[in-house]
């Protein structure tokens, strides 16, 4: 009975707005990232683009969360809204982490694979903000959202792939004269692959979503 009424009713579309807001501090967030891992980079002023989009993602979060509470119709299940949000907003918390451990460990050089690994999150950043614009008619486009979650699957399990390859170069590299080297290496490439993993988890927030609504 309360999904015929639901059908009926207006949606409430301001949570839409949100969504592509939050995604595009992801996709700002991941270019600054990739910027800060190139040679020569100014470290400090990216991971502060890095730190002021992570702020404002924070702040859409809240938006949301007071919406949710106060909006009697919403566009999907409130739960399905928070989710989507709270892994949105864990993507670019992930990427103000590896910023934050870069400047820790005072890195001023990093490994070809890395800049890879940031190349691919830059990818699932744009699928993400496309993905989340398309979720105002889902039913139209849920063909093509799909085929976008599988596309920043493969690129999560290819940036697996790349962490696994420089973890191994650079233990070799390091095993025999610099193992403080290896072990923050190790770290950052950790890092990356935990954002990747991120933009996975998003995809299969927004697949669950999709699913449910067919």
């Amino acid at each position: 009975m309360f999904d015929w009424f639901h059908r009926l009713m207006p949606r409430e579309e301001k949570f839409f707005d949100y969504f592509e807001r939050h995604a595009q501090t992801l996709v700002e967030g991941s270019r600054a990232l990739r910027d800060l891992l190139e040679p020569g980079a100014d470290i400090a002023a990216c991971a502060a683009r890095i730190n002021k989009h992570e702020d404002a993602a924070d702040d859409i979060t809240r938006e949301v969360m007071l919406a949710v509470r106060r909006t009697f119709i919403t566009p999907f299940d409130r739960s399905d809204i928070q989710d989507l949000t709270a892994s949105m907003d864990d993507a670019i918390d992930q990427m103000k982490r590896t910023a934050k451990a870069v400047l820790m460990f005072e890195m001023t050089a990093f490994e070809p694979p890395m800049r890879e690994m940031a190349e691919h999150i830059v990818k699932a950043a744009d699928l993400t903000l496309e993905m989340i614009s398309a979720l105002r008619d889902m039913k139209k486009h849920s063909s093509r959202l799909m085929a976008m979650t599988v596309k920043i699957t493969r690129l999560e399990e290819a940036s697996d792939d790349i962490h696994d390859a420089g973890i191994k170069q650079l233990f070799l590299a390091h095993r025999g004269a610099d193992p403080m080297a290896y072990l923050v290496g190790s770290e950052i490439y950790g890092d990356l692959e935990k954002v990747t993993d991120r933009f996975e988890d998003v995809a299969n927030r927004v697949n669950s979503i999709v699913i449910e609504h067919l």
